[in-house]
């Protein structure tokens, strides 16, 4: 642990020396560029004049009048391209510490509990699903009330005919029982009804199943998330926007007013509304299972395997999961918090988040206190 933490510290003194020299660096490529630009504009506005020119000539050829035309525009295009491509080479400016404080701060009340905002969580005496919040979920919903419906008519018609036999054919009324034994006409309706009633289930049932392990959506998914399994707390990433931290459930005696009990973790995943994220799990000890009710996701984190999945949140708010596999004596102590918010207060939390993690590396020091 000690030689873990020296490491880390090392590396950003490191980081610390080498950043002036990096700006340094940076303003000579600007001045490139910018000259870049100033000569591609001249080259433009030469190429352009000689167009105007040529078509000023009555005299001019027809062709040369097009090729000098088709030679100003590209000329023009290719100014606006190393235009643009300076402004990228052009150093951001750095943020002074007020403006790091202001937009950790704002992630911080990004993430910050309200109870009008909570969408999925299971309540007391709940025996219904919780409310569908993604396009999988509610085909679940759809395809669970349809069969419910089902099931519920064949339950009271074999309960009928129950106590229709027990009733008309009693001892009783009968002292001498009938000896048939066969009847065509019931032993195919009992066949073909049965095997219409489970088409009748399974069509749905395979159109739910390839749209939740739909490869097409998993491709073009909008954001990527990564999510690894511990003893007993679990590992986020957001690769395309450099951010990686732990996620630990909160303590009941530092639960602030409201916050539910075993469901609140320190640091909670944010995701943007109407957007498709793709989830890559796995474990980095034992069989986890990351679950969300609400989003109709139970996927099994395995170690050594990179399991996929996805889902896309259709409405705001507040949403709560758990560990669905034993995984040891701390299993009930692994929730899942996720923050469904506007694309712009996305981008407000990412670019907070960037400066909170990047700065006190709690992500790569949780594992070292534990």
């Amino acid at each position: 642990m000690i030689l873990r933490t020296l490491s880390i510290t090392a590396t950003a003194l490191l980081l610390a020396f080498a950043q002036p020299a990096l700006a340094k660096e940076a303003q000579p490529t600007a001045a490139v560029a910018k000259e870049k630009v100033e000569a591609a504009s001249e080259k433009a506005n030469t190429q352009a004049s000689a167009a105007k020119d040529a078509a000023e000539d009555g005299d001019a050829k027809p062709e040369d009048k097009a090729t000098g035309e088709k030679a100003a525009k590209n000329a023009e295009a290719d100014a606006k391209t190393d235009e643009a491509a300076a402004e990228d080479e052009e150093p951001a400016r750095e943020l002074t510490p007020e403006e790091k404080d202001a937009a950790m701060a704002e992630a911080d009340a990004i993430t910050a509990y309200d109870a009008e905002k909570v969408r999925g969580m299971a309540k007391p005496w709940q025996h219904t699903y919780q409310p569908a919040s993604s396009p999988v979920m509610k085909r679940v919903v759809g395809l669970h009330n349809g069969i419910f419906v089902v099931i519920t008519i064949i339950t009271i018609i074999v309960t009928a005919l129950l106590v229709y036999v027990c009733v008309k054919f009693r001892a009783a009324k009968n002292p001498v029982p009938n000896r048939f034994a066969h009847n065509t006409f019931v032993e195919i309706a009992w066949t073909v009804i049965p095997i219409l009633i489970l088409i009748g289930i399974g069509i749905p049932s395979v159109r739910a199943h390839y749209f939740t392990n739909s490869e097409e959506t998993i491709a073009k998914a909008d954001m990527t998330l990564k999510v690894v399994g511990h003893q007993w707390y679990w590992s986020y990433e957001y690769p395309e926007h450099g951010i990686a931290f732990d996620s630990n459930i909160v303590p009941e005696n530092e639960l602030k007013d409201g916050e539910p009990r075993l469901l609140t973790v320190d640091n909670p995943l944010v995701v943007p509304v109407g957007k498709v994220v793709r989830v890559q799990l796995t474990s980095a000890d034992v069989i986890h299972d990351w679950a969300m009710p609400a989003f109709a996701i139970k996927q099994d984190t395995v170690p050594g395997k990179l399991s996929e999945t996805w889902f896309k949140a259709e409405e705001e708010g507040i949403y709560y999961g758990q560990c669905s596999e034993l995984c040891g004596k701390y299993h009930g102590f692994m929730p899942i918090e996720i923050h469904v918010v506007s694309e712009e207060m996305f981008d407000a939390w990412v670019a907070g988040a960037k400066l909170k993690f990047a700065q006190n590396d709690n992500f790569q020091l949780a594992a070292l206190s534990r």
